[in-house]
């Protein structure tokens, strides 16, 4: 009963935002964030250097995807800021976690990044690092932090984060890359998680797909440290993120855009307890 409770919740969150906000598609969501604002989380979204150009919107050519480098356009900006901030409001509105009302943007190539017990990441296919920056990131993992990866499709995306992750972790007998269970405990932190599935992103409004490229099959994979811990969790074939920024878009689908969610704020608490 406590668990359809709170799944009632998240889809009258979905809901409201949907009532609420869809007549502000284009608000300022680029807004700075509040100076000392004190708040128990920070969402953080890692800033990098983009190794390729983006691959355009829905995984089929066109030019919608991101530029290079670290300015703007660069691809570690997709659904930014909106998909945080519309996460921020749930995770303030469905858990007791005090989260700051902005989001922020971490870079490995200074040591902020120590602040933040969580950091997530889009488009990973396209990330690279340099040795600082790759050790950086490894001793941020290693000693407490936590990675969550979202936004890439298919078999050669795949490949491509995998070139980036190993300059992270270059021994991959150490630190291999796992599928994750139903009986994992990132899947029951807050929400009973067994019966998940493919999140598509807002492509799927117009193309009735849930996949992009051939990433057909959802993967919810990861990475542990020497103690058991996840500290990287790898969301394969999914676009989370769309399904944050355009929840209140009666268009998208609310099974979606709940299922997201749920998938964030358990790994939000399970990064903040382990």
């Amino acid at each position: 009963m406590k668990l359809l409770m709170k799944s009632a919740m998240v889809t009258v969150l979905v809901v409201g935002l949907a009532v609420a906000l869809y007549a502000q598609r284009v608000a300022n969501w680029g807004q700075p964030a509040v100076q000392h604002e004190k708040a128990e989380f920070s969402w953080s979204r890692l800033s990098y250097t983009t190794a390729m150009g983006g691959d355009g919107y829905g995984g089929f050519g066109g030019g919608y995807g991101g530029g290079y480098g670290r300015g703007w356009g660069a691809t570690w900006e997709r659904d930014y800021p909106k998909a945080d901030r519309q996460f921020l409001i749930a995770l303030n509105r469905l858990t007791r976690i005090q989260g700051r009302s902005t989001e922020q943007v971490v870079s490995a190539d200074s040591d902020d990044i120590f602040n933040y017990p969580f950091v997530y990441a889009v488009m990973v296919h396209t990330w690279t690092f340099n040795d600082d920056e790759a050790k950086r990131i490894r001793d941020y993992l290693l000693k407490g932090g936590f990675l969550m990866v979202d936004d890439f499709h298919g078999t050669q995306d795949w490949e491509d984060f995998m070139r980036g992750m190993r300059q992270i972790f270059p021994d991959a007998n150490k630190y291999p890359v796992e599928d994750l269970t139903d009986k994992d405990e990132i899947f029951h932190v807050l929400y009973d998680m067994d019966d998940r599935f493919q999140v598509p992103g807002e492509q799927y409004i117009r193309s009735g797909r849930t996949y992009e490229k051939d990433g057909y099959v959802a993967k919810w994979r990861g990475i542990r440290d020497e103690h058991g811990r996840l500290v990287v969790a790898i969301c394969h074939n999914m676009h989370l993120g769309d399904a944050w920024e355009w929840a209140d878009d009666p268009e998208y689908p609310e099974q979606y855009a709940s299922m997201a969610f749920r998938v964030g704020l358990n790994y939000v608490m399970y990064s903040m307890t382990h």
